[in-house]
């Protein structure tokens, strides 16, 4: 494997620093955006309880605040519960608009080195085939053998370009999909908060 790298050329390194950081945002974004983790069941439940039993105090509210990115924008709702429901929701989305902004960290890094893998595969490609023409040039096409070999390994860059990008790409939509589907139900939890807070919703097992 390391024959085949130092045979590559100098653009395969970049690629190989790509596939690093791809990696580590890759398992970074698994472990952050596990869904229990973000939306924890029975948030607006305990807090509607506290509500209720008057102990939905600025202490209480840290606490659901500190507890998960749903928890921060349930506080900021909870915070302007005195308020009118459109105080409440303005709240609720602008702090939302920032959970959604972090979960959404180091996305943009990799759709890039999914973007970038390939056309620098292609520069170390090009540079490679500028090389063995270069040599053609000079000596003539001499061992046919030789020239094949200049051209498989100025296609190594390619390969390797496509290998990163690929894996890259296909995570990148991946996480988009499932950052778009926490907030979604983010959304859909804090907007049922305002209307129990508001009295237009009851909570589970106090219907009729």
């Amino acid at each position: 494997m390391f024959e085949i790298l130092e045979k590559s050329g100098f653009m395969i390194w970049p690629i190989v620093v790509c596939s690093m950081f791809s990696l580590a945002i890759i398992l970074e974004r698994f472990w952050s955006l596990q869904v229990n983790r973000i939306l924890p069941k029975g948030l607006v439940s305990q807090a509607w309880n506290l509500h209720k039993n008057r102990q939905l105090d600025n202490k209480n509210i840290a606490v659901i605040q500190k507890s998960s990115p749903l928890g921060r924008v349930l506080a900021a709702g909870l915070t302007n519960r005195e308020y009118p429901r459109e105080v409440m929701k303005e709240a609720i989305e602008e702090v939302g608009r920032q959970v959604a902004h972090e979960l959404e960290r180091f996305l943009n890094m990799l759709g890039t080195i999914a973007a970038i893998t390939p056309l620098m595969g292609l520069l170390g490609t090009v540079l490679g085939m500028i090389k063995v023409f270069d040599n053609i040039a000079k000596v003539g096409v001499g061992d046919p053998g030789q020239l094949a070999g200049g051209i498989d390994t100025a296609l190594y860059t390619t390969a390797a370009g496509l290998v990163v990008a690929i894996p890259a790409f296909i995570f990148y939509r991946f996480f988009r999909g499932k950052v778009d589907s926490i907030v979604v139900k983010m959304e859909e939890e804090a907007l049922k908060m305002v209307d129990i807070m508001h009295g237009d919703r009851v909570t589970e097992g106090e219907g009729a």
